[in-house]
């Protein structure tokens, strides 16, 4: 897809954090821009921020199958397509070991990340094809599971990893059945990312609390984080959200499947845990992660 002047984005998520940088990116390519959230009040400040002629925000929860094709159904309606949809939205949990974890942690945090994905395509995807226009779906995975996954990150990375799998499938999916559209997974990455993902407990539902506090310092925040790696010695970079959108934007331009800034260090990470797995070993290196 080379050009998006007058063309319809959707982007879940979209209130805050890399939502909101595709959001804007959009907006400055003359594009229609939905933005859909469960963060009503932040929702309708992005919407105001980044022009009300230009960008609509819509209530929506993607764990929601309902909510979701509610949302395509106001999104044709308005504007009779939707050209890229980026199926954005994703939430975690604190770090902790499998054991510690509670059913909830696990249908909150796939039920957003995985099933979320799988409502957008499900309830956009039909409407897209059936257009004959081309178009492009964008599902936000995670190196944190589709390349390297971190074992104290357990729910979410194992989340992250289906997001990555399901694309891949989607991908040839849409290619064999000679669509105009394209699917791609996108990572964010180019540093540290500041975004609501260090505060999902602000959206997360009253039935689906845990019946157990979580243990002592496995939840922390951004600058808190930062914090703790600069007294540690590290100097960590952080990413430009609004740069980070950009590339992505090039990337879709591209028709890349993978967009990921530095994503040529992906081969020597994948190529040691396909090693480590052909020799029968747990790719993930538990002294790293303070276990072992």
């Amino acid at each position: 897809m080379k050009e998006f002047r007058n063309r319809v984005a959707v982007v879940t998520g979209g209130a805050s954090g890399i939502g909101k940088a595709l959001a804007k990116a959009f907006v400055g390519e003359g594009m229609k821009v939905v933005i859909a959230d469960v963060e009503e009040p932040a929702l309708k400040a992005t919407a105001e921020e980044l022009g009300s002629g230009a960008v609509t925000g819509i209530v929506c929860d993607v764990s929601d199958p309902a909510s979701v094709k509610s949302l395509a159904d106001q999104v044709f309606d308005t504007h009779g397509a939707c050209h890229i949809l980026c199926n954005n939205a994703g939430v975690s949990v604190a770090n902790l070991d499998a054991w510690q974890t509670e059913p909830s942690d696990w249908q909150w945090v796939h039920g957003v990340n995985v099933h979320g994905v799988m409502h957008g395509i499900q309830s956009f995807v039909p409407r897209m094809i059936e257009s004959g226009e081309e178009g492009y779906v964008l599902n936000t995975s995670s190196g944190d599971g589709g390349i390297s996954p971190l074992a104290q990150q357990i729910v979410y990375a194992s989340s992250k990893a289906a997001v990555s799998i399901l694309t891949e499938c989607l991908a040839a999916q849409l290619v064999g059945r000679g669509t105009k559209l394209r699917a791609a997974i996108f990572y964010p990455s180019g540093g540290m990312l500041k975004t609501g993902i260090w505060n999902p407990k602000r959206n997360r539902p009253k039935e689906l609390s845990r019946e157990k506090p979580v243990p002592e310092g496995s939840e922390t925040t951004f600058d808190a984080f930062m914090e703790g790696a600069k007294k540690a010695g590290f100097d960590l970079p952080v990413q430009d959200l609004d740069e980070l959108a950009q590339f992505t934007l090039e990337g879709i331009r591209n028709e890349d499947f993978v967009i990921m800034l530095g994503r040529e260090t992906m081969e020597a990470q994948l190529n040691e845990r396909a090693a480590k797995l052909a020799r029968g070993e747990c790719p993930i290196e538990l002294a790293h992660m303070g276990l072992g």
